[in-house]
């Protein structure tokens, strides 16, 4: 295992710079932190470049290490300052490695079962739904271009690893794209403080995405008017309305009911 002592090292600088959103998109990879994640995207076969562990933690990720090198990674030992520099967390777990970004879902194959979001922008929300839709058995996410980049650290952290399983496809024009999936059969539904009630309206069986609004504005209008239906939830206490992740995996374990 190599070592780099200086923060100006270019693979120390090269790793720092995938905190931006451009040179994630321009390097194709993403910085991905911690024992756990790291074995999820290497059991995925997510190609990986560079490793980096904590000096004083060698031997704890020694196997985890070789794991790094056998998948084809260049693996260094750095002092804890390094990583701090690196890593988003403000406590780093004492490795990191970036791997390359997952690849989008090719929309004339998409999930049957699809979750959509326009304009969820908190980055805890995302990774949340995305590790709902796991869970929930949903195929895929639709993201529109206004919500928080689904490979920056905070949002592939809260997803814990189902950002690398449940595949994921952006686009420009969210209400183009629910119009060509309802064209294929899909149910569109919009989630709506407006609506009528879930439980007595909410379709079951068949093609679906599921709409989940901005955390302030909700859906926006040009999303609703594609929708074939808005529900919301009840609201049976003093709340006005619940969290966009929370709602989402209520309305999500719903409509996966068998």
């Amino acid at each position: 295992m190599n070592e780099i002592q200086s923060v100006q090292n270019p693979t120390i600088r090269r790793l720092k710079a995938l905190k931006d959103k451009k040179a994630r998109e321009e390097a194709h990879e993403m910085l991905v932190e911690g024992e756990k994640l790291m074995r999820e995207a290497a059991q995925l076969k997510l190609p990986v470049s560079d490793a980096l562990f904590d000096a004083d933690m060698a031997d704890r990720f020694a196997d985890l290490a070789r794991d790094m090198e056998r998948a084809g990674a260049r693996v260094y030992a750095v002092p804890r300052r390094l990583l701090e520099v690196v890593c988003d967390t403000k406590t780093p777990q004492g490795a990191c490695a970036a791997f390359g970004l997952p690849s989008f879902f090719d929309m004339e194959h998409a999930p049957e079962r699809l979750v959509a979001l326009d304009g969820v922008q908190d980055p805890g929300n995302v990774g949340t739904i995305w590790r709902t839709a796991d869970a929930a058995g949903v195929g895929g996410l639709l993201m529109s271009a206004a919500c928080a980049d689904p490979f920056s650290p905070k949002v592939q952290r809260a997803a814990m690893g189902s950002g690398f399983r449940v595949p994921v496809s952006m686009t420009d024009d969210l209400p183009a794209m629910l119009t060509a999936l309802k064209a294929r059969g899909y149910s569109v539904v919009a989630s709506s403080l407006h609506g009528a009630p879930f439980y007595e309206n909410a379709p079951h069986g068949g093609r679906f995405a599921l709409v989940i609004g901005n955390e302030a504005r909700g859906v926006s209008e040009a999303v609703m008017e594609v929708a074939d239906v808005r529900l919301k939830l009840p609201m049976r206490g003093g709340a006005e309305s619940l969290n966009a992740a929370v709602a989402a995996g209520i309305m999500m374990y719903e409509l996966t009911r068998d």
